[in-house]
């Protein structure tokens, strides 16, 4: 896991100080999930068959069927302190995606779910159920297969934006034109990339902190799906995303894992994200949601 000393002697070795020192305080506690030991008692799981309420109404697609179940994670267990944004101390979150290859059958096409189709939205949902609620396992949905259940532990650890994240190029946009040119050059970010990813080994499961971008940074995907389709032309409308972006948060990043027979596309992953003022009011069904693979 890393240490923010780890993150800070990366900066300060392929950043220049000035821009090392804006990312550094950016750097943002999350949690890290790893498959538990037989001795740990798990803090969630992927896949798997849900414990839920009886009046439980299985998330759905409308036109298009059930959600799979990717992740449960039991709040209550989780490390107190070690995570920004704050989750629900108790309950637990169900995160849900609408798998269209792992159906028991499938007769017609159906769209992946992502940000570049709004409508598809619906393919994906996060469910909070309160503490104190009696839940019992009441299996799936017909049509919809369980992954392979693994339980979870979760470690803490920390991350910092990707090199093209918006909140990171605000930090710096007062810095001389010397460190501004350096930014510019997006060559400048890959040994820098390199040795934050290093740190890491897949499956790269995770909760709270920064995403971890296969491609451009997850929130301005999301925040994409959330501007008007009548501010401006595309390139109006990225910047717009930008700026929408930086109003989410990663709730949790649940990558391929083979242990519980899931694949996104080419090894990729899935994200949800919220926007903080949502997550305080506890409003999860106004989270979204993106996907990426390489």
């Amino acid at each position: 896991m890393s240490t923010r000393e780890q993150l800070e002697r990366i900066a300060r070795s392929h950043l220049p100080e000035a821009v090392a020192e804006r990312w550094i305080a950016l750097i943002r506690p999350t949690l890290r999930l790893r498959p538990a030991g037989p001795e740990e008692a798990p803090a969630g799981r992927l896949g798997g068959v849900p414990a839920v309420p009886g009046d439980f109404a299985w998330p759905e697609w409308p036109g298009q069927g059930p959600l799979n179940l990717v992740a449960s994670i039991d709040c209550g267990r989780l490390p107190a302190g070690c995570l920004d944004p704050a989750l629900p101390s108790a309950g637990t979150l169900l995160f849900f995606y609408f798998d269209e290859g792992n159906r028991t059958s499938q007769e017609e096409f159906v769209p992946p779910v992502g940000t570049w189709d709004p409508e598809t939205l619906a393919g994906a949902r996060v469910v909070h159920v309160p503490a104190g609620v009696p839940v019992a396992v009441r299996g799936l949905p017909g049509g919809v297969d369980p992954y392979q259940e693994v339980p979870l532990a979760a470690e803490a650890t920390v991350t910092g934006p990707d090199f093209s994240h918006p909140v990171f190029r605000d930090a710096c946009r007062d810095l001389p034109e010397k460190d501004r040119a350096f930014l510019d050059d997006w060559s400048n970010g890959e040994a820098f990339g390199d040795a934050l990813d290093e740190r890491f080994q897949p499956p790269m499961h995770q909760l709270g902190g920064y995403a971890f971008p296969i491609q451009n940074p997850v929130e301005t995907e999301v925040g994409f799906a959330h501007v008007p389709e009548n501010s401006g032309d595309r390139a109006q409308r990225w910047k717009a995303a930008e700026e929408e972006g930086k109003r989410w948060v990663l709730l949790a990043q649940i990558d391929s894992d083979p242990a519980a027979g899931m694949m996104w596309g080419d090894a990729g992953m899935l994200y949800w994200l919220i926007r903080r003022e949502d997550l305080a009011a506890g409003d999860f069904p106004a989270a979204s949601f993106t996907w990426q693979c390489s």
